[in-house]
């Protein structure tokens, strides 16, 4: 166990520094500069002298430049005052893509982890049932819901919900963000797919896991069938759904773009979705580098609970 998790940290600069490397080919071949999309664009001159302040005229010069500073080589040498420095915004003056993160991932935290306790709670609820009666009308029911779920775009469900529970029926407030009403309408958007998915997953775990040998010596020893479903049968049902948490948890907790944008949320999503458009090739990066540093480190906590849960599966 102690050697996979060191085996996995020593793996995460390498990755990391591939997907920096992808990321910022990308990103750097968007067409135009910061400068050029500016609101007020500052003469020929200025622009010149802040495209080489900040390198943005030489792609090797920023690559490896901002590749010492979010790593903290520049803070080690004497370069910089600050380790991992993700750099200034080009986009937001005055501000920092350290201090645009650091406001922006507790809110796209909150939505997240609100939207996978959702999801688990849907979907495992939905897949117990399905799987325990294969081919009723319960399953049917459950089964077209996750249909729906997997099929619908976040936005179709994200507007839907907003047009029906805030503008019509007024239930949850709309275009603003900072109490606990706030979170209940992006979150339940954002489940909805993960629930779909992780419904399916643990319906055909609960048929497999029913017809099992344990299951019918559970059930001639004379235990209740509640008990035999949920300390026998969805144990081990679960794991395929705990291998799925990993990447989906990333993902949720970075926050969904588009549901965030739909709801006016101040997360990470839409401050991606705003970096893009402007080129904002520092938060652009420091975005993508959250991400993909999170979904590394979920996948791994997976592994590690997975072993954890049944102690039979080799890493």
């Amino acid at each position: 166990m102690i050697g996979l998790i060191v085996r996995r940290l020593l793996q995460l600069p390498f990755i990391l520094l591939a997907i920096y490397t992808i990321a910022f080919s990308l990103a750097w071949l968007i067409p135009g500069n910061p400068l050029e999309r500016s609101e007020r664009r500052p003469p020929e001159e200025i622009m010149r002298a802040m495209l080489e302040q900040y390198q943005l005229d030489s792609y090797w010069s920023f690559y490896w430049d901002y590749l010492g500073d979010a790593t903290s080589v520049n803070w080690v040498l004497g370069k910089n005052d600050r380790p991992f420095d993700l750099g200034p915004s080009l986009k937001h003056e005055n501000w920092t893509v350290n201090e645009i993160i650091a406001n922006g991932l507790p809110v796209s935290i909150t939505v997240g982890v609100s939207a996978m306790l959702l999801a688990t709670l849907i979907g495992v609820t939905a897949g117990v049932i399905g799987g325990v009666r294969p081919g009723t009308p319960a399953d049917f029911g459950t089964m077209l819901i996750a249909l729906v779920g997997i099929s619908l775009p976040t936005f179709v469900i994200g507007t839907a919900l907003l047009v029906v529970f805030a503008v019509h029926w007024h239930v949850f407030p709309i275009g603003d963000w900072g109490g606990p009403l706030h979170v209940v309408l992006p979150a339940l958007t954002l489940s909805l797919p993960f629930a779909a998915y992780i419904a399916r997953l643990t319906r055909f775990g609960m048929i497999d896991e029913m017809e099992s040998d344990y299951v019918r010596t559970a059930r001639a020893k004379g235990l209740p069938e509640h008990r035999v479903i949920l300390k026998h049968a969805l144990k081990n049902a679960f794991l395929p759904v705990l291998s799925y948490l990993g990447p989906a948890a990333a993902m949720a907790l970075t926050g969904s773009f588009v549901v965030e944008k739909v709801f006016a949320v101040p997360g990470i999503g839409t401050h991606f979705v705003d970096a893009v458009l402007a080129k904002d090739l520092t938060l652009i990066l420091g975005v993508v580098l959250t991400y993909a540093t999170m979904l590394i480190l979920f996948n791994l906590a997976v592994d590690v609970l997975y072993r954890w849960i049944d102690p039979r599966i080799e890493l």
